[in-house]
């Protein structure tokens, strides 16, 4: 007897596809995570440079189930319907809990700004080295991405730390959208978020996690500054 074909459950297509495309790009053999509720699903994945990233589109999905991402976007590239074949013991990574709030909200171009900067950082270090001596791309490649690029600072002293890593994983997958405006509105600001051990960047599509560098007891506190 034949077996029913599972179904991926994912209705937007359109959404789901340009995060598949960014992330295949990225890592051609990355896998994608799908978990299911209330009629939507999150997509889930693990960039190369250890951020884990989401995405929320409409559809029922199909509960909780990991597959090759390059798979899943040929399915919807061609309108088709199955799930493609589960590869759930290559998920290796833990997610963060339910319950995220928000502690700053940040202007999106002030974030583009700072992920161009890395990117010219980078780019005239591989060319002419760091004071004049040369400097392995791996090496400088990691030291960028640690570089702390923001602090939140509530008025209680608390320090939220925002890594180049989480920077990148905004905008090299298209969280924040197209070209940038002169007058980007509050919908496009990117949020910090914490949830447990969790810090994020929450961008008007999609977010990116990275366990928090120190064990903090953070808790929303006004007014808050970063810099």
């Amino acid at each position: 007897m034949s077996g029913v074909v599972a179904s991926h459950g994912v209705t937007g297509a359109q959404d789901a596809g340009a995060f598949l495309v960014r992330l295949t790009r990225l890592d051609p053999g990355a896998v994608v995570r799908l978990r299911s509720y209330r009629g939507r699903t999150d997509l889930w994945a693990m960039l190369p440079w250890n951020v884990l990233v989401s995405r929320s589109v409409d559809g029922e999905g199909p509960g909780d189930a990991t597959v090759v991402a390059a798979d899943l976007l040929s399915q919807l590239a061609r309108g088709g319907r199955s799930l493609p074949a589960r590869r759930d013991a290559d998920w290796r990574w833990g997610l963060p809990p339910e319950g995220a709030r928000s502690v700053e909200r940040l202007p999106a171009a002030e974030v583009r700004r700072i992920a161009a900067a890395a990117a010219g950082t980078l780019r005239d270090a591989s060319e002419h080295g760091v004071g004049g001596q040369p400097v392995g791309a791996r090496a400088l490649r990691d030291a960028l991405l640690d570089h702390v690029a923001i602090v939140v600072t509530t008025d209680s002293t608390e320090r939220i730390e925002i890594s180049q890593r989480l920077v990148q994983g905004v905008t090299r997958m298209g969280f924040l959208g197209g070209r940038p405006s002169s007058e980007e509105s509050d919908l496009s600001d990117v949020h910090v978020r914490v949830a447990g051990r969790w810090v994020g960047l929450a961008a008007p599509y999609g977010v990116a996690w990275l366990p928090a560098v120190n064990q903090l007891g953070l808790r929303p506190a006004t007014p808050h500054t970063f810099g």
